[in-house]
């Protein structure tokens, strides 16, 4: 995938609803994308900084739901992995964190495989 970071949908997708979860905008606010500090940066290092935000505001991770939209890759061969990746950064068990994905079958950009998408709910106190 190509963005302005390392285009990572499922950590760009986290952390999006972390800070929204505590009502703290989006990653447009914390992380333009016409910012040059963040040109190529890691989706973890996105979500750790975002998590560090959060924090910063006396909110904590809870729960992650993520969905991603994409023809290819697979997701079911990584999924553990990528909870575990998640759970770690987000500081919760990985019984907190789903990852799943569903297939458009060919249907517009995400099916032509032009795109991926990811969406996610996330809860924090």
């Amino acid at each position: 995938m190509e963005g302005h970071s390392d285009a990572d949908v499922i950590c760009h997708a986290v952390a999006d609803a972390m800070l929204g979860a505590a009502a703290l905008g989006d990653l447009g606010t914390h992380f333009p994308d016409d910012d040059p500090a963040t040109a190529g940066m890691g989706g973890m290092d996105l979500l750790v900084r975002a998590v560090e935000l959060i924090r910063g505001a006396a909110f904590r991770p809870i729960s992650c739901d993520v969905v991603v939209v994409a023809e290819v890759p697979p997701i079911a061969p990584r999924r553990d992995e990528m909870r575990a990746n998640l759970a770690r950064v987000l500081g919760v068990s990985i019984d907190r964190i789903s990852v799943k994905a569903t297939r458009p079958e060919g249907l517009g950009l995400t099916g032509d495989g032009a795109a991926c998408i990811a969406l996610a709910v996330a809860t924090t106190p």
